[in-house]
């Protein structure tokens, strides 16, 4: 059956997972200073089917990295206008300039996936995508753009075991959207609609990389790994810093705490 995973998929344990997670992520840390250092600019492209672990793989991705060098990018829905302009038009403003990283929750290739499969474009509006994709991206690479394409792949067992837990939890019910339940009816569309975009946007220039997705750990490992392996980087040596003494007191006088509105101290109701 279409989406089946034919073999196990071990999850490392809890510890070996964060333990991992936060070396993985320290490097990630010297991987943007090396960015910001070199003046490069970096855009990792995160795609896949809904529930597939894109969002938490951000999420430890950007974790520790500073929002003002590197920032993720999920856009809504086009407005009006924007659908009157060229497809790639609002994407392109959203790209990094020097010492810049860009992390796309989804991204151009919306076109390709739900756009196509729900009706939201023609189908000339889709082949001419499939057709000037490769060309926008090589442009990106020809420019000096570090483009990463990722691909997380579920399967469709474990996308509904996901849906249902996001029904019952209140902290995540938000994640799931009517659009999200269509993925289950139409999973064999959007496996062709997958295909199809691989075939025609799997270039040298900017291939895709395929992240097996049914655990998350290993995904989000897998992913960051990768991503550190692939960039050529290296330790960038931080400026020297010294806290300085602090000065003896002048003679500032706090203001009593009666004069300010603090909120109340709901901590401290909490027990054990």
């Amino acid at each position: 059956m279409a989406g089946k995973k034919e073999r196990p998929v071990a999850t490392p344990s809890r510890a070996a997972y964060e333990r991992e997670l936060l070396r993985l992520q320290t490097e990630l840390v010297k991987l943007q200073e090396w960015v910001r250092a070199e003046n490069a600019r970096l855009v990792v492209v995160f795609e896949g089917r809904d529930a597939a672990g894109k969002g938490g793989t951000i999420k430890r991705v950007s974790e520790h990295l500073n929002p003002r060098v590197a920032r993720t990018v999920a856009l809504p829905k086009p407005t009006e206008r924007e659908r009157t302009q060229w497809y790639f038009q609002r994407y392109a403003e959203h790209l990094p300039a020097a010492g810049e990283i860009v992390l796309f929750d989804r991204s151009w290739y919306n076109r390709a996936g739900v756009e196509h499969v729900m009706g939201f474009c023609t189908k000339e509006e889709h082949q001419r995508f499939l057709h000037q994709c490769p060309i926008f991206e090589r442009m990106l690479v020809e420019d000096g753009i570090l483009l990463r394409k990722y691909w997380f792949s579920v399967s469709d067992a474990v996308q509904e075991q996901r849906f249902r837990r996001r029904l019952e939890d209140p902290t995540r019910r938000w994640k799931l959207s009517p659009m999200d339940l269509e993925s289950i009816t139409r999973w064999e569309a959007y496996s062709r609609a997958k295909d199809e975009m691989l075939v025609h946007t799997d270039i040298a220039e900017a291939p895709w990389f395929v992240v097996e997705s049914d655990s998350k750990r290993r995904a989000r490992l897998n992913m960051m790994a990768h991503l550190l392996g692939s960039v050529p980087y290296h330790e960038v040596s931080p400026p020297v810093l010294e806290l300085p003494a602090r000065p003896p007191s002048s003679g500032y006088v706090r203001p009593p705490r009666d004069l300010q509105t603090y909120v109340p101290d709901h901590a401290a109701g909490l027990t054990e």
